[in-house]
């Protein structure tokens, strides 16, 4: 299975992304031969991969990174790099390659200190792979003082180190980073292509895959999840029945606080499965007796764990609201294709008389203000707002 292959609905991408792994692979054998680089290369030392959630972003940066990485002896006979079976790409793709770095944040932002590691790292040759690569899969997250230490390690690069950026869009990202970055954009995969997936990789029936593919508007992640967790689809169809509950100001604040609380628990539950665990082996590692105090001296590092872990609960918590959120524009969407009558295909054809009703009840305007309540709400969250504060005020504005 070539490394190509986890990228559905990407054919564009894919074919650029193959032809600079073809001439990168040409650069390493050249200079490894003492040869002149060929000339109009198709590589370069910075890429930057945007599109919207579940388009494959960091699937399609690791596929190529492990292109870069391959090893196969089929290159010398004209295969392609890629293969996905040699140990550089294997490697690569399972996340232990000792030249390729994976960042990915489990909090609200990357900061300076993270940053400079990285860009320290970027600077060393490799230590036996053909490229150093670095894969920033959260590029949207990087702070302002962040972007800007990252921004010397992009403009002058080490000769064989090669920066992967993922971000939504090139909005995310600094202007000044961007403009030195090769820019490919993926688009949101197809329903089918990724039921199909669903089937073949998944072992998930067809009827279930398609389901979940159709009320998730093709986000792969998010399909899976849908098609095999049973609480995704309990919580899912909670939120579905969201614009049915908010006749009057007391359902609007009691659907708030339900959303909210539901987001927590979220959090919580990720929490009990890794905060303990990290907790036990940093007391471990700091030489911790069972049971015991803590040595002298070892306060600080389990404040800075501590800390962690409280952030990554708020950015768990935030991710579930903004998946809740999202399910419920959805919802509005397939409301305003009715009133529209479009023949775009339904998203939530489960809850159809939901649908049907309310999209007879109001009017195609009142539904597009509805839809921009709840992208409001998605950017109150960004800016901090309290949670609760930013969903009463949306369920308010739903109810109008």
């Amino acid at each position: 299975m070539a490394v190509w292959d986890d990228l559905v609905g990407q054919t564009r991408v894919e074919e650029q992304l193959a032809a600079a792994a073809r001439d990168a692979d040409a650069l390493v054998t050249a200079h490894a031969a003492g040869e002149p680089a060929p000339d109009a290369s198709k590589m370069t030392h910075a890429w930057l991969f945007t599109g919207p959630p579940g388009s494959g972003r960091a699937t399609a940066a690791r596929a190529f990174a492990a292109a870069l990485q391959c090893v196969s002896p089929d290159r010398a006979l004209g295969g392609a790099p890629g293969c996905g079976f040699c140990d550089g790409c294997h490697t690569t793709l399972v996340g232990t390659h000792a030249d390729v770095e994976i960042v990915r944040t489990d909090l609200l932002s990357i900061g300076v200190k993270e940053t400079r590691d990285l860009v320290r790292r970027a600077q060393l040759s490799p230590a036996g792979g053909r490229w150093q690569v670095i894969v920033l899969e959260d590029a949207d997250r990087l702070t302002e003082g962040a972007g800007n230490v990252l921004l010397k390690a992009v403009e002058e690069p080490a000769p064989r180190t090669v920066w992967l950026l993922c971000a939504p869009s090139l909005e995310d990202v600094l202007p000044t980073i961007r403009s030195r970055c090769r820019h490919l954009t993926l688009r949101t995969p197809p329903v089918e292509a990724v039921a199909d997936v669903l089937v073949r990789r998944d072992g998930i029936d067809p009827e279930t895959a398609h389901a979940a593919a159709r009320a998730t508007q093709g986000h792969i992640d998010r399909a899976r999840r849908l098609a095999t967790d049973e609480r995704a689809r309990a919580r899912r169809s909670v939120v579905l029945k969201l614009p049915l509950r908010i006749d009057d100001v007391g359902g609007c604040l009691k659907a708030a606080q339900e959303l909210v609380d539901a987001a927590a628990e979220d959090a919580k539950q990720l929490a009990e499965e890794t905060d303990v665990k990290e907790t036990e082996e940093l007391k471990a590692a700091l030489g911790a007796a069972q049971g015991g105090r803590m040595p002298r001296g070892t306060a600080g590092a389990m404040k800075e764990l501590e800390e962690r872990q409280k952030r990554r609960r708020t950015r768990t918590q935030r991710d579930s609201l903004d998946l809740a959120l999202t399910d419920l524009t959805g919802f509005y969407r397939d409301v305003l294709a009715l009133q529209l009558r479009s023949r775009t295909a339904l998203a939530n054809t489960d809850v159809q008389d939901a649908l049907e009703r309310i999209a007879r009840d109001t009017t195609p305007e009142r539904t597009l203000r509805r839809i921009e309540a709840i992208l409001a709400c998605r950017k109150a969250l960004d800016r901090n707002v309290a949670p609760l504060l930013a969903v009463e005020a949306m369920t308010m504005a739903l109810r109008g």
